[in-house]
């Protein structure tokens, strides 16, 4: 796709391997670079998951008020619940608010031992999400990763963490996108799009996933490259190496856009300020080099020109 070539280099220039898919809702134009190639989603799964959540509380089959308790052993460590140092006694609906807004992790554990991991995977093969994989919680993930270095346990992993190699935590399945929960940008893009168009369950469902994920605490990728007057609910995803987001972008006359952005780095540095940065430009970029087929282009271009250049804010 033409000026692809640039996004990479782009992706390069900060130190990663990236790939992103723009889509408009109301034409269905898209623009992207390596869509349907497979990516670790990361915490993007607490998506689905709290999605299939609305989904049971809507059809009477979960009471969103009934009480959940992140004990010591449900601690992995991290926001939220995670972290905390005491029990924490919650509702349903609180820790799928946790796990969306904060991206706490225990939350996303126990909501998933109350909705269930067959029915988020039955989810997504409903939403027709056939390159998507979701192998297990949050809790799972961590195991896997301390299994592969030959730690009992997540506390253990955590313990020893800090002296392994780049080479050691890369090579784990965690962050292997064949062997761990995983998706590709496109069906991430089709995901928010049947969420936003009220197609991915009851209305009252989305509009309560659309609503949780517009509360994300976590704005300095896709939201940094845009203006504020352009709403945006999303959800971010990061292990060491990975950072991603997805999300949609509202503007003032209406038009919107689902766009998916991955990223792996070859470090496990935990902050990488330029990274995040790369996300967003590349979003804009994308949305940007959308050649529509309706009257929706972005604000202030014409379908297909105006691309923004890319940038990074300094």
């Amino acid at each position: 796709m033409a000026g692809w070539g640039v996004v990479q280099e782009f992706f390069r220039d900060v130190g990663v391997r990236g790939w992103v898919h723009a889509q408009c809702f109301d034409c269905g134009a898209e623009a992207g670079s390596g869509a349907d190639e497979p990516v670790v989603l990361a915490s993007v799964v607490k998506v689905p998951l709290v999605l299939e959540f609305a989904r049971q509380v809507a059809a009477g089959q979960l009471d969103p008020t009934d009480r959940v308790r992140a004990g010591g052993t449900d601690r992995l460590g991290g926001v939220g619940t995670a972290g905390c140092h005491d029990d924490v006694d919650l509702s349903l609906r609180d820790a799928a608010f946790f796990a969306l807004t904060l991206s706490d992790n225990t939350a996303a554990d126990l909501l998933f031992d109350r909705v269930g991991l067959d029915n988020v995977r039955s989810l997504v093969r409903e939403l027709g999400l056939e390159s998507t994989r979701i192998v297990g919680a949050p809790r799972n993930t961590v195991q896997s990763m301390a299994d592969d270095i030959g730690a009992p346990d997540a506390a253990e992993f955590a313990a020893r963490f800090p002296a392994l190699t780049a080479d050691e935590v890369l090579g784990t399945r965690a962050l292997d996108p064949h062997r761990t929960t995983a998706s590709t940008p496109r069906e991430m893009t089709r995901l928010l799009t049947l969420i936003g168009q009220d197609r991915a369950g009851s209305a009252e469902a989305c509009r309560w996933v659309r609503d949780l994920m517009r509360q994300q605490v976590n704005w300095h990728r896709l939201a940094g490259a845009f203006p504020p007057e352009v709403q945006v609910w999303a959800k971010t995803g990061t292990l060491p190496g990975i950072r991603n987001e997805i999300g949609v972008l509202e503007y003032p006359d209406g038009t919107r856009y689902a766009v998916s952005v991955f990223t792996r780095a070859g470090t496990i540095a935990q902050r990488l300020p330029e990274v995040d940065r790369a996300i967003g430009a590349v979003a804009a970029h994308a949305v940007g080099s959308i050649v529509h087929d309706c009257a929706s282009p972005v604000p202030g271009t014409a379908a297909g020109d105006g691309v923004p250049p890319l940038r990074l804010a300094r």
